[in-house]
């Protein structure tokens, strides 16, 4: 097997598995997962949490030792014609909230075209945006991943190519969507994807999903190509989180849920897949 000084730090969407903040926590503790994915807390978008909710999210990991990795933020997930100021608005509250958790990597998306099929029409807007979100978030010291997701500007590898190379940006990085590719009918999505991604790849967030009927599964079992994805990161010396958003219940705009078992079963499958790679799991600052 290949020498490689690569490794995985694993994280998790706490939401995944409970509303309930304590719940989520005191799994992870178990799983043996020290980061936290902050996507929503208590049944509330973190985009709607206010200081005194953060403050309690903040503490909440405190008690068990765990950390936040990153905040799921929905924005970007509106349509391009939203003005630009509201955006901008709803970023710079996530950049409150990272910054009351002592973080600084934030999740987003590209936006939806007006109709569905248009995202070629609207790519130049897309990028015109995401340069705009990455020059605020340059001076905040944050930094920004895009996700690919379907109907999505960002929703296949050469679209979200464009996008990245179009703001290029060392404030906007790109974080893998290993279930979103084949969710979205893009096929050999690590084979394919690779050369044209790899460069701005920061961070990894793991579902699968089957092209022939589009049914989410735990990562081995779905066309996603995990165990090839992860065979990259291992030969390109990755050291960095892949976070756990297993999707298995439940998959839907603002979210998904898995349940407690559905989390241990995911876990499980994922590691697994790393032994079989030969990446280990490395302990690394937020």
């Amino acid at each position: 097997m290949t020498q490689t000084n690569a490794g995985i730090t694993l994280s998790a969407f706490g939401d995944e598995i409970d509303d309930d903040m304590d719940v989520q926590l005191e799994l992870l503790n178990e799983l043996g997962i020290g980061y936290l994915e902050l996507r929503s807390a208590w049944g509330t978008n973190v985009l709607e949490l206010d200081d005194a909710r953060v403050a309690a999210v903040k503490d909440a990991c405190a008690r068990h030792a765990i950390r936040v990795s990153c905040i799921g933020s929905p924005v970007g997930k509106t349509s391009i014609s939203e003005p630009l100021d509201a955006v901008l608005q709803d970023l710079d509250r996530i950049f409150q909230v990272a910054e009351a958790l002592d973080i600084s990597t934030i999740r987003l998306f590209s936006f939806y075209p007006p109709d569905d099929g248009q995202q070629d029409e609207y790519l130049e807007e897309a990028v015109t945006r995401l340069s705009v979100m990455a020059g605020a978030a340059a001076k905040r010291g944050m930094l920004l991943l895009l996700e690919n997701e379907g109907r999505l500007m960002g929703d296949t590898l050469e679209r979200c190519q464009a996008i990245l190379k179009g703001v290029g940006s060392p404030s906007l990085r790109f974080v893998w969507d290993t279930g979103n590719f084949p969710a979205s009918g893009v096929a050999r999505a690590t084979e394919r994807g690779w050369p044209l991604l790899s460069e701005y790849l920061a961070w990894v967030q793991v579902k699968d999903a089957r092209m022939s009927d589009g049914v989410i599964t735990v990562a081995g079992d779905g066309d996603g190509q995990v165990p090839e994805l992860l065979a990259r990161l291992r030969d390109s010396g990755y050291r960095g989180f892949v976070a756990l958003e297993p999707h298995l219940k439940v998959a839907g705009r603002r979210g998904g849920f898995s349940g407690p078992e559905g989390m241990r079963r995911a876990v499980a499958a994922l590691r697994g897949l790393m032994a079989d790679a030969g990446v280990g799991e490395i302990e690394i600052g937020c």
